[in-house]
């Protein structure tokens, strides 16, 4: 399908949604908010369309560091895919190079990649967790997401700053309690002063 007709098509159904909930699609401020909304989506989904192997599998360089390496406080953005109501959290990535580091910004490049999808945290810390595994091939990761669910928020229960935390480990931070520790240590450090 052709992105003309996939614009049409999405705006045609939140058209339809914006009559069912009582509105009227076309007063002013509402004229333009379909299109608005499909060109909101698309970003918001585009992880759908980019390949987290590839992103990361573009920047492996070479290199005799064997010690932890963590990218800690990765803010994201994704939505719900029960209720497509926003998740917002910060995702914590870790990993022991075995030969090969990969460049420090495709972490968090590749984490947006997972949240710009419909998801669940559990699933997406997963799919972080496996996609370092695979491209990076290095001794261990490990991956902790801590996110506010909109769904929880703002119906259903109606719990406001309830925060989840998931996580995901492999290799050595699955197999060694030290390794373990000192990744957990390094993400509840204190915050310094931004240099």
């Amino acid at each position: 399908m052709s992105d003309e007709k996939k614009a049409k098509k999405f705006e045609e159904a939140v058209t339809t949604i914006l009559e069912l909930i009582g509105e009227d699609p076309g007063r002013e401020g509402l004229k333009k908010t379909p299109h608005r909304v499909y060109k909101a989506f698309m970003h918001m989904t585009e992880g759908y369309r980019m390949d987290p192997k590839k992103v990361l599998g573009e920047a492996l360089f070479e290199s005799s560091n064997d010690e932890m390496v963590l990218v800690r406080d990765i803010e994201f953005y994704s939505m719900c895919e029960h209720h497509l109501l926003p998740i917002i959290g910060r995702a914590h990535v870790a990993y022991i190079p075995d030969g090969k580091v990969v460049g420090l910004s495709k972490i968090p490049r590749m984490v947006n990649i997972y949240a710009r999808r419909l998801q669940i945290q559990e699933q997406m810390t997963e799919q972080i967790a496996d996609a370092i595994v695979e491209t990076i091939r290095p001794k261990g990761v490990a991956v902790v997401l801590e996110a506010r669910h909109m769904c929880m928020e703002m119906r259903g229960v109606e719990k406001i700053n309830s925060t989840t935390v998931s996580s995901a480990l492999r290799g050595l931070f699955k197999k060694d309690a030290k390794t373990r520790e000192e990744f957990m240590s390094m993400v509840n450090a204190p915050l310094r002063p931004r240099y």
